[in-house]
């Protein structure tokens, strides 16, 4: 091909001392305008007819591969190929020229082919990511770690082929440079023992909920990768942890909570000491009234009657005599409300306690779980539980506490 192109300037008139720079600018011309055309058939003609037929398809795992662009990437490699086919053919092999020339495609080649190796590698873990149901077994460390040594593999080849040395002559120095890639690879190595560890002990997965207060982390796991763990919060902002951090130090992760379908309340109602005291007569006659109390009181009324009877005590007398409490009933009555509440999850524990009187008052403490986990749903229910509580209350003849307000200060002075 030289030759005839050499022997085509002569016969057009180019002189013997011009003739090698005249091959050499047209040759590069041509080399030039080859690999154009080639980089535009491959672009706008071959990678047009592969996306028609991937769209057509009623697959659906190919159209992540232009999601990726997998085919565009590949379409790049044409010119560069072409490039180094056509160095030998149009330029005198010895001249610096050819050499820098060939260096570049090959470097190129390199390069590309490892860029195409990562956006394989991404296709991979979107298809594992969609059709997984196993979401504990994330495998984006693992792709990033693949990533890593494509493009360590792509820069040493590099390296190779701008030095003209065989690879081995690099790799063979690497040993003296251990330490320092320790040093500079230090992260990257905790990330992926890291990463290890999180999948083989199931420790968290995309879309978990962790909550990491060192790190102000609380919300939803994002993405788990080599280095660094997404985290958004449920203000949408975006926390970024170390991955060996999930490992070396402590996190609550809420999945075991929204497997299991239940999701825990445990509040106290602060009940006013002051406002307790025995039900008389008339306080129990309107208590029967409430449908939830009809059985528990027609029950306690006769044990206590047998009770005292046995014992030969007066039920009038209120120092000796068994009597019903207002702040016992009332606890009944949470808990029977509970027990028969829509909302509340029947198979798991569900019970009132009395928790040691405090300067505020006697704690009637709320332990249950609700059947809905989802974050607004669960606060409502909450919200309407405690709503009610707080409201029948009255009935029952006690005061729920609460520190004195303006309000009672101004009362207490209008007196």
């Amino acid at each position: 091909m030289k030759e005839l192109i050499s022997a085509w300037l002569t016969e057009q008139g180019v002189t013997a001392a011009y003739l090698p720079m005249t091959t050499m600018t047209l040759n590069s011309i041509i080399i030039f305008i080859l690999c154009a055309l080639s980089y535009y058939f491959a672009k706008h003609q071959v990678l047009t007819v592969v996306h028609r037929l991937v769209i057509a398809s009623r697959n659906a795992w190919d159209d992540l591969l232009i999601e990726h662009k997998v085919f565009t990437r590949i379409s790049l490699l044409f010119p560069l190929i072409v490039l180094l086919f056509l160095i030998p053919h149009l330029l005198p092999q010895q001249s610096m020229f050819s050499y820098f020339l060939t260096v570049v495609a090959k470097v190129g080649i390199t390069f590309q082919v490892a860029r195409a190796i990562s956006a394989l590698l991404n296709t991979a873990n979107s298809l594992y990511d969609q059709s997984s149901s196993k979401r504990y077994l994330p495998i984006n460390a693992t792709i990033q770690l693949i990533k890593l040594v494509v493009y360590i593999v792509a820069s040493i080849l590099a390296i190779s082929f701008i030095l003209d040395k065989s690879p081995v002559y690099l790799l063979s120095g690497l040993g003296a440079l251990t330490a320092v890639l320790l040093l500079i690879f230090q992260d990257t190595i905790k990330g992926l023992v890291a990463s290890i560890q999180i999948s083989a002990n199931r420790m968290v997965a995309p879309g978990d909920w962790i909550e990491m207060p060192k790190y102000g982390a609380d919300g939803d796991v994002v993405e788990i990768g080599l280095n660094t763990v997404k985290v958004q919060n449920f203000d949408n902002t975006v926390t970024t942890i170390p991955t060996y951090a999930l490992v070396s130090e402590s996190f609550k992760n809420w999945r075991g909570m929204a497997l299991s379908g239940g999701r825990r309340i445990k509040r106290s109602i602060i009940v006013d000491v002051n406002s307790i005291h025995f039900c008389n007569k008339e306080e129990l006659a309107d208590l029967e009234q409430i449908a939830l109390l009809k059985d528990y009181l027609a029950i306690k009324k006769q044990e206590l009657e047998q009770s005292n009877k046995r014992n030969g005590i007066d039920e009038n007398d209120q120092r000796n005599a068994r009597n019903l409490t207002n702040v016992g009933t009332f606890r009944a009555y949470i808990d029977a409300y509970l027990h028969q509440h829509g909302k509340v999850h029947q198979q798991m524990t569900c019970m009132v306690r009395q928790l040691p009187a405090t300067p505020t008052g006697l704690p009637l403490e709320l332990y249950f779980f609700t059947n809905d986990t989802v974050w607004v749903n669960y606060e409502k229910i909450q919200a309407d539980i405690f709503d009610h509580l707080f409201a029948i209350a009255q009935h029952f003849n006690l005061r729920v506490f609460q520190e004195p307000s303006g309000y009672d200060w101004q009362a207490i002075r209008s007196v």
